[in-house]
């Protein structure tokens, strides 16, 4: 850039800051820099402005596409390129400004290059998530393993802290093995940042995992947020504290706005709701006792801010103290803190209309989210129509009050958790509680049920996604017919009871959790809704399906004894209700436990035993699946032609069907078949096939069988170089999927190969 392109530059910023309404002070605070930095690049002081700070300073001036063209163009002349960041993470994209918290950041970076533990601790709405995800943002760069959130609000059960870690790395469970070993395993050489965010409810077993990966890992940091330390050793706390307010007795002028984040706070979101809205001598002070009333506390200015729309600052002010004053005698032993953001929400509840306040209490029933579809049919009724609901959303979502995200073009909407939990303690005092936990509970036990028809078929991927991400809803569900029915209440065992609803629902997601890799949990309710139903006469169709699943489940863990006893149970029930399809279904699983055993007579009994009552019930995709499971164990005793004719009958059902999975599968098997026979052409063109099905689904399983075939080919021609390569392909993917035993099969097949390959180069 020349000295007159400096100078362009630097005028065009000053001009377009100018038109925004911005001060130097508040152009850094929405680009997080320093005024000192914008300061030089107006003045033409610094000549080498870097790619990313103009993009920052684009995006914080909210050009239009032309004017951002323009000023980026104009920049880019000598600007030196951003630095790589580092994709490896989940962090996510945040939709509104970062304001102030300079020093905060870099003392929470400082301690964290000498802590390996660092605890972010305050109020609740003090700003601690926030303030961690934007550090996180900041150190990308300097953990090559990556950037990891784990997001522990949703969760009500200690033992389920391990598995949302897990979820997050793609740490499968093993079998007889605590999963904390397992991340432990999984991090041990990782240079990564894990976030915990919210411990404070699950505190115990945060600190329990927590310790044990740090005593594991040397090269794992850790950024925890929670309103108590975890009281580890080596643990760093640092306070959140507010954000500064000014003296009401000494208001700075506009230009020393920057000196009190917490007015610009206001002062963002503010405009975020009234673009036009800015700060005179005229509601200078009154946006000041805002933030003062308030004690800079983000979660509540941002409230007040968002009421910008319907009410002056001037009147937002007054509110506030009006509602102090009602507060004035609550506990002493309360944080005053809390008194305050408690006066906020209330506050803030108060200011909605009457139809806006039923809606948002009953929102919270709701855990980690939920779509319009469900809002509609949970909490409409009395004071609100269900077309009613969509509007009230909409109005909830401009006053902050819920937030909405896009997710797999479906529209997601959330509390935060301070608001929930504050709005679940109005829903208990309207008395409406237990009205909306059991729509709640009808609405997802209906959902899982149409769910669980889908999840073998063309349309398995997208419910697989839609039953996780409403899986917390799912669990409080299930946690309701565990804590509100108990076994011996006559009311319980009849139909429609709550225990038989929980095994319904149990029984309708032990697929999910199958394939989601959710083994231990989805057991814990199987066998605990099996238990407390086992005296029910209303539960007999549904106790054979749930025994089904927990015994499918057992047998993925390796409990080949206890899948023998509840699949044998399962059949008996089948047997008794005269389901032929029933029983097949469990014959077929019981074959599987059987191979696994080591008993292959008995699995080639059961199997074909499974397949010809399939072929009489007339299921096409059940007699796919019994077709290929009776060739896996003909293939394994060596009878190969048998084997390949099974599996080519099986592959032309998935294809009929439009079952892209099952026709991978299929055709990885098919290839396997070949490769026994030598016939290494057909072999590879199967796997070839199903390795182009498997990536387009995304199912990794699926990839890692095809390359390990594929492998298995090349070895077998001579092509040792093609084999490792593709064997060192599935093994990353397999270590990625926790699968230790192919882990170990692959790590021999590769010794075996190069030591093959050393004799044959000294030869």
């Amino acid at each position: 850039m020349t000295d007159n392109q400096t100078a362009t530059f630097g005028a065009l910023l000053r001009s377009l800051r100018l038109a925004s309404g911005l001060s130097q002070e508040m152009l850094a605070e929405r680009a997080g820099l320093s005024a000192a930095a914008i300061a030089a690049l107006e003045r033409g002081r610094r000549t080498t402005p870097r790619a990313d700070t103009v993009t920052l300073l684009a995006s914080a001036l909210a050009l239009t596409d032309a004017d951002r063209s323009t000023f980026i163009s104009t920049a880019l002349g000598n600007a030196e390129p951003a630095p790589a960041r580092l994709s490896a993470s989940n962090l996510p994209v945040q939709l509104t400004s970062f304001i102030g918290r300079e020093e905060e950041r870099t003392q929470v970076r400082l301690l964290l290059r000498t802590a390996r533990l660092v605890t972010l601790t305050g109020t609740g709405g003090a700003g601690k998530t926030r303030l961690a995800l934007r550090i996180a943002e900041e150190l990308l760069g300097e953990y090559p393993d990556g950037v990891w959130l784990v997001e522990l609000a949703p969760l009500t059960e200690a033992a389920l802290a391990p598995q949302a870690v897990a979820q997050v790395l793609g740490v499968r469970e093993e079998r007889g093995r605590p999963l904390a070993a397992a991340l432990v395993d999984h991090l041990r050489d990782a240079r990564a940042l894990l976030v915990l965010d919210n411990c404070e409810h699950l505190i115990a077993a945060c600190a329990d995992l927590v310790a044990a990966l740090l005593r594991g890992c040397p090269s794992l940091r850790l950024l925890a947020t929670s309103r108590e330390p975890l009281n580890l050793n080596g643990e760093q706390c640092y306070r959140v504290p507010s954000l500064p307010v000014p003296d009401l007795d000494h208001l700075p002028p506009p230009e020393r706005l920057g000196d009190y984040p917490s007015m610009l706070l206001f002062l963002a979101r503010a405009r975020e709701q009234r673009p036009e809205f800015a700060l005179n001598p005229r509601n200078l002070r009154a946006v000041a006792q805002v933030c003062a009333r308030l004690d800079g506390i983000p979660l509540a200015i941002e409230l007040a801010a968002a009421r910008i729309t319907t009410l002056p600052v001037e009147a937002i002010a007054a509110r506030l103290d009006d509602c102090f004053r009602l507060l004035t005698g609550g506990p002493r032993t309360v944080m005053p803190r809390q008194q305050t953001l408690r006066a906020a929400l209330d506050w803030s509840y108060d200011l909605l209309s009457e139809q806006e306040q039923v809606a948002l209490r009953r929102l919270a029933v709701f855990v980690g989210g939920w779509t319009l579809e469900a809002a509609e049919a949970i909490c409409a009724g009395s004071y609100l129509e269900s077309w009613e609901v969509l509007d009230l959303l909409g109005a909830l979502v401009n006053k902050s009050l819920v937030l909405v995200e896009e997710r797999e073009e479906e529209a997601r909407f959330r509390l935060l958790e301070t608001v929930r939990q504050y709005e679940h303690e109005k829903l208990v005092s309207a008395g409406e509680a237990p009205d909306l936990a059991e729509r709640h509970l009808d609405w997802y036990l209906d959902q899982a049920v149409k769910a669980e028809a889908f999840l073998v078929g063309p349309e398995q991927r997208s419910w697989l996604s839609r039953l996780e991400i409403d899986h917390d809803n799912l669990r409080a569900a299930l946690r309701l017919t565990l804590t509100e029915a108990q076994p011996n209440d006559p009311a319980a065992a009849a139909a429609g009871g709550k225990l038989v609803r929980g095994l319904t629902l149990a029984a309708a997601l032990w697929r999910f959790w199958y394939m989601r890799g959710h083994l231990t949990e989805g057991r814990r309710w199987l066998e605990d809704l099996l238990r407390l139903t086992e005296s029910s006469n209303a539960a007999g169709p549904v106790r054979a399906r749930a025994l089904h699943g927990a015994g499918v489940l057992a047998v993925s863990q390796g409990d080949y004894e206890t899948a023998r006893r509840l699949c044998e149970q399962s059949l008996a029930f089948y047997q008794t209700l005269d389901d032929s399809h029933g029983a097949a279904v469990a014959l077929n699983i019981l074959g599987h436990v059987a191979e696994k055993q080591g008993d292959f007579a008995r699995a080639i009994t059961l199997s074909q035993e499974s397949l010809a009552l399939h072929r009489a019930h007339g299921s096409t995709r059940d007699i796919a699946v019994a077709l290929n499971n009776l060739a896996t164990v003909l293939l394994s005793q060596g009878d190969h032609g048998h084997a390949q004719a099974l599996y080519e009958e099986c592959l032309v059902l998935n294809r009929e069907l439009g079952d892209s999975r099952g026709t991978a599968i299929t055709l990885t098997n098919l290839g396997e078949a070949a490769r026994c026979r030598a016939d290494y052409d057909r072999a590879a063109a199967y796997c070839e096939q199903s390795l182009a099905l498997s990536r387009e689904l995304g199912d990794a399983w699926g990839v890692a069988a095809a390359l390990n075939t594929l492998a298995d080919i090349a070895r077998d021609n001579g092509r040792s170089e093609e084999a490792v390569q593709l064997y060192e392909q599935c093994l990353a993917l397999r270590r990625e999927l926790g699968d230790n035993a192919g882990v170990a099969t692959l790590r021999d097949a590769l010794a075996t190969l190069r030591t093959d390959q050393g004799n044959h180069q000294r030869e």
